[in-house]
């Protein structure tokens, strides 16, 4: 949530950037836009004035799986190169220890955390392997990202429809190439 400040500094500057694009922001479609940027840039990068992440739980059990894979997860970021979206899908495993889990919707959760800033791809990865691995203290950790990136899609090269792939591997994942080639495959369909 962007505080009162924050919120006339957000709409003040989306004034000026449509009046330096040549549009006029008194235009009767454009009035309430800085106040709608302004309101969704709140919820875009709401990650960057939270608190570290504590929306989980860890449950107990007898016996731990080998490998815990949720995949598919759907996510949005902005680039911070160019305050532009990119988006796509998360593929994340673990590999217990202590003999305990997650609740499974706390990853995509823990994702929507991790995404809600400024961002590259590759630090996103990094950082949901990262909490994760905070949370959990588990064995391993692999992180798989795809997505689309509008600063290539709707500038520069303008390539529409071109994926970037990212992964990130620790603990057993690193070490146990079976493993790391079952998450691969369960991944890839």
């Amino acid at each position: 949530m962007i505080d009162k400040t924050n919120q006339e500094k957000i709409e003040k500057a989306v004034r000026m950037i449509l009046e330096a694009v040549g549009e006029d922001p008194d235009r009767p479609g454009l009035v309430e836009t800085p106040a709608r940027v302004a309101r969704s840039y709140g919820e875009i990068f709401s990650s960057l004035n939270a608190p570290a992440f504590d929306n989980y739980k860890l449950f107990p059990v007898e016996e731990t799986t080998e490998m815990v894979l949720i995949k598919d997860i759907p996510f949005y970021s902005m680039c911070e190169h160019h305050l532009l979206p990119f988006f796509g899908t998360v593929h994340v495993a673990y590999v217990p220890d202590h003999k305990r889990v997650m609740g499974l919707s706390k990853i995509p959760r823990l994702i929507d955390y991790c995404a809600k800033r400024p961002n590259v791809q590759e630090r996103l990865t990094v950082n949901i392997a990262k909490e994760l691995t905070r949370i959990l203290d588990p064995k391993g950790v692999a992180v798989s990202i795809s997505a689309r990136h509008m600063c290539m899609e709707m500038r520069g090269v303008e390539k529409t429809g071109s994926q970037t792939e990212s992964s990130y591997y620790t603990g057993t994942f690193k070490t146990d190439t079976a493993l790391k080639q079952e998450f691969l495959q369960r991944i890839n369909g």
